[in-house]
């Protein structure tokens, strides 16, 4: 595991500070003087949305944004370092190599002579997971002669281990080489039958998987927690804390929450009406924003506006949890490179979003025909292009067309997966959202070219008045409502195939 010399080198520099101040006569300090006096903070982890994550915004994930949060208080720099899987990072913190574990895992008494747990604001329970097409599991009863597939070193085989005391012949395989995402495409597929999973991880995966069903859980919800090696003493520990209580009694952790986990039915789509209801009473606001800024750039105005829409719902003042800003929601980095100094004003928001696709989809291959090029830029624009490129070489090593969209789309959702991620140049990535992103900008772009195109609106379409809706909340029209008559026939209220 040759990660681990980056830990090594810090056990090392924290091995002779601790030989230096035996032989000047001094006491060792504490770990966190050492972390203050090297000015690094020390974390390792894995690849999950839940844990963290290289997002095109850089890195992401609830409990990195916790632990950068945490460096920050503590006025150091943190230094991450992803494992392969649980195993390793509970070898590298037995070994004292690493400050803190971010591993998903809940509290466990056989933790108590390994490691410290500081509880960070989350629980999770254990949840059993099968295909739609069999027979729901009501218990585990039903599920002594079905074999059960779980993540190596994962907080559930506890659990089964506990109900195996009951039920001897009850049996699982453990899985080193998947993680949550693998499981559940295994169970979407069909090759497996069942599988236990965390609930949090469900929650933010589940929509990516709609064949795959909850059937029970194994336990009571209980802590998310860090991990901390047990050779420390208490004074990183009790900063955590500390850190901790802070977070909980101002609203930040909540809010953290919110921005993870909130709202997760509508991560892919929010809905065709709504959408027309924001075209009505919210696009005329920016309409020609788009349409001079598309001009200069040589775009299709609808084309830019769907992905504004898609971006921030023509919101000036969005900001997204990894700190993405304004209409376009462009990163800080992505401003200074096309020249933009204020992303929450809008014109310099659309003028910023215009540049930078142009140059993304500049850099697609020309060989690539339209509207295929058209669709990969939209997909490096949200996942970046090396990821895309990597999606590219799996599916050229299929024997599929990497040139075409409908062959590469199968294989970008793949990158979210250990077991292929690890085969590619720039690794982990959340592939189904690029894929569910270009989805909903072609619905988009499809409604809006229909509703602007006075020869395909009706005469009843055009004078219809539709009830006004506010630019905080986002909501449904009232039940019984006759909205659907102002979409095209073919798009209905379900996103389409693509």
């Amino acid at each position: 595991m040759p990660q681990l010399k980056h830990f090594r080198t810090g056990a090392c520099w924290l091995a002779i500070a601790s030989v230096v101040m035996i032989t000047s006569g001094c006491s060792r300090p504490s770990t966190l003087e050492e972390i203050r006096s090297e000015g690094v903070l020390h974390v390792i982890t894995r690849n999950a949305p839940s844990v963290y994550y290289e997002h095109r915004d850089g890195p992401a994930g609830f409990e990195y944004e916790l632990a950068k949060s945490f460096a920050d208080s503590l006025g150091v720099e943190l230094r991450v370092r992803v494992a392969e899987d649980n195993t390793e990072i509970l070898s590298v913190l037995d070994r004292n190599y690493a400050h803190i574990g971010l591993a998903g895992l809940t509290d466990a008494p056989e933790y108590d002579n390994r490691f410290r747990t500081v509880p960070i604001g989350l629980k999770s329970q254990s949840v059993v997971i099968y295909n739609r097409d069999m027979a729901k599991p009501e218990n585990i009863e039903d599920l002594v002669d079905t074999p059960i597939h779980v993540i190596a070193n994962s907080s559930h085989i506890r659990y089964l281990q506990e109900l195996q005391a009951e039920h001897p012949d009850l049996t699982w395989q453990q899985h080193a080489e998947l993680d949550a995402a693998g499981l559940l495409k295994r169970i979407e597929s069909g090759e497996l039958q069942v599988a236990v999973v965390a609930s949090n991880e469900l929650a933010i995966n589940h929509v990516y998987f709609p064949a795959v069903k909850e059937a029970f859980t194994l336990n009571d919800p209980a802590r998310l927690v860090w991990l901390l090696p047990i050779e420390q003493d208490d004074t990183l520990y009790e900063a955590a804390q500390g850190f901790f209580s802070v977070l909980e009694a101002d609203g930040t952790l909540d809010q953290l929450k919110e921005r993870y986990y909130g709202h997760l039915d509508r991560l892919n789509y929010v809905g065709a009406r709504t959408f027309v209801h924001h075209v009505r009473n919210r696009l005329p606001r920016y309409e020609d924003l788009f349409r001079d800024h598309a001009q200069k750039n040589g775009l299709d105005w609808r084309l830019l506006a769907a992905i504004g829409y898609q971006e921030s719902h023509w919101r000036p003042n969005a900001v997204s949890p990894t700190g993405v800003r304004g209409m376009m929601m462009l990163t800080l980095n992505t401003a200074d490179y096309v020249g933009i100094d204020n992303r929450l004003d809008p014109a310099q928001s659309v003028d910023g979003g215009a540049r930078y696709f142009s140059m993304v989809h500049e850099r697609i291959p020309e060989r690539i025909p339209e509207p295929d090029r058209t669709w990969f830029a939209l997909a490096s624009y949200n996942v970046g292009y090396g990821h895309l490129e990597d999606a590219r070489r799996l599916t050229e090593a299929a024997g599929k067309n990497p040139d075409r969209w409908m062959d590469v789309k199968e294989f970008l959702p793949l990158l979210a997966q250990k077991e292929w991620y690890t085969k590619t140049r720039f690794g982990y990535a959340r592939g189904h959202e690029p894929v569910i992103y270009v989805q909903n900008i072609r619905r988009y772009y499809d409604v809006l070219a229909w509703m602007k195109d006075p020869t395909q609106a009706s005469e009843q379409v055009a004078s219809q008045e539709l009830p006004d809706l506010t630019d905080d909340v986002l909501t449904e029209p009232p039940l019984g409502s006759d909205e659907r008559s102002v979409l095209p026939r073919d798009l209905g209220l379900t996103p389409p195939t693509l």
